[in-house]
């Protein structure tokens, strides 16, 4: 019994324990960062697909088949806006876009506005503005604005529907 009893004890203080020890915390960790990549894959997977079911919703197009005219009426301006400012509710503006498609952009305290090349802030935004927008696309079809400058008045009148805004020089 004693022999078995000093068998138990030099088992336990041997090195063979003390590798499986650490063998067994090295596989709980890999399993740890395994279901974290899970978590952000599927995280980043849900956005994705939650924003591809509502991509013509998000960017005013209308449905079509396939991308056969990519240079079209129907090819989004999925990162931005230019257009007239139509309603102001802080955080949020509304623009008529290009093609009179409302979009909402949001401000946030780090949106950068310039009023031409003159640093600008919020209160500058005026109903009937031409603006530029920069941002990024958020699920629910809102843009999330990094940047918005200010152009001069009478600025939209320069680019007809017909004209340049819908068909830029090549």
């Amino acid at each position: 019994m004693r022999k078995l009893h000093e068998k138990i004890v030099n088992f336990f203080e041997s090195r063979v324990l003390v590798g499986i020890f650490y063998g067994v915390g090295i596989i709980i960790i890999l399993g740890l960062i395994f279901s974290a990549g899970v978590s952000v894959g599927f995280h980043r997977a849900s956005f994705g697909r939650a924003w591809g079911e509502n991509y013509e919703r998000n960017f005013g197009m209308l449905p079509s088949p396939g991308f056969n005219n990519l240079s079209g009426p129907n090819f989004p301006n999925a990162h931005g806006a230019v257009g007239k400012i139509i309603k102001i509710t802080i955080p949020s503006i509304i623009v008529a876009d290009k093609d009179n498609t409302e979009k909402v952009i949001l401000l946030s305290s780090d949106t950068k506005i310039q009023k031409i090349r003159t640093p600008a802030n919020q209160t500058d935004l005026a109903i009937n503005d031409f603006v530029v927008v920069i941002g990024s696309p958020n699920p629910q079809g809102q843009i999330e604005a990094k940047f918005i400058r200010i152009m001069p008045a009478g600025t939209m009148s320069e680019f007809p529907r017909s004209g340049i805004l819908n068909n830029p020089p090549q």
